[in-house]
């Protein structure tokens, strides 16, 4: 995959898949406004998420983002109504406090968490390919997003390349839940950011339903990114636990570089 195209990208990403049919956006719309009813709507998004694990096995992480988005569904309740809101309303301030002019998401699902965003220059990253067409569709003429796919060894010497102000993970963290996934991804993550990384995720070891798997996620990066400190954390409101796990709730995490030793 070239490099410098964001024209090749996208060729790639459309030779892939297909534009989903009518039918299809019907249900990713309709499914979209009722999780956003109060009470109803998370109801509805754990009720989807328990038939969708009996009905398919799960096969890896990869394997399981691309079915669902391939099925018609969303990225979840986290990116949509409350949920979507408070973090749209933390990142737009936060870029605005520390003059953020790019930022680089790792993991954009389906788009409609970044329709909320005030940023400069995005650029968004994910596994599934038809995520990204869902992107691409969704904010066709904006010059100022940009989508890369995540093809395994294939993207990685490109992907190696992005960097950013500030490097963005929501919601994806407790998604990764083969080891070797979780320490790339911690890595991308950190070295592509030039000046901070936040993270909006749970913070404790455990695991729930097959396609998630809670991490505390603050021991990697002691151990292995030690030029980065937590800068703050900012908590969820009450009404904003997990979809997937009602008795845990996913906070944001900011961290910043060290500045360099001198003298």
């Amino acid at each position: 995959m070239p490099g410098d195209g964001r024209g090749d990208t996208r060729g790639s990403i459309h030779r892939i898949r297909q534009e989903p049919c009518g039918l299809r956006r019907g249900a990713r719309a309709t499914y979209g406004f009722l999780t956003q009813i109060p009470v109803l709507g998370r109801f509805l998004q754990r009720a989807w998420s328990r038939y969708r694990n009996l009905a398919q096995p799960f096969q890896g992480s990869r394997d399981y983002w691309e079915k669902r988005y391939r099925s018609g569904s969303t990225s979840g309740a986290g990116s949509y109504g409350e949920h979507a809101t408070f973090k749209a309303e933390f990142l737009n301030k936060f870029v605005v406090k520390h003059e953020i002019r790019t930022v680089l998401e790792w993991g954009c699902g389906d788009g409609n968490q970044l329709s909320l965003a005030e940023y400069d220059t995005y650029i968004g990253v994910d596994v599934s390919p038809t995520a990204l067409a869902i992107c691409r569709q969704m904010f066709a003429g904006d010059l100022s997003k940009t989508f890369f796919l995540d093809e395994g060894n294939d993207s990685a010497q490109l992907l190696a390349t992005l960097n950013a102000d500030l490097a963005l993970s929501l919601d994806v963290i407790y998604h990764l839940v083969e080891d070797h996934v979780f320490e790339l991804y911690m890595a991308r993550l950190f070295d592509s950011a030039r000046r901070y990384v936040v993270i909006f995720s749970t913070n404790e070891d455990r695991t729930t339903v097959p396609h998630v798997r809670h991490r505390h996620f603050q021991t990697w990066i002691t151990r292995n990114r030690p030029d980065w400190k937590l800068a703050g954390v900012h908590r969820s409101p009450r009404g904003c636990e997990l979809p997937c796990d009602s008795e845990l709730v996913a906070d944001f995490y900011v961290y910043k570089l060290r500045a360099p030793l001198t003298g």
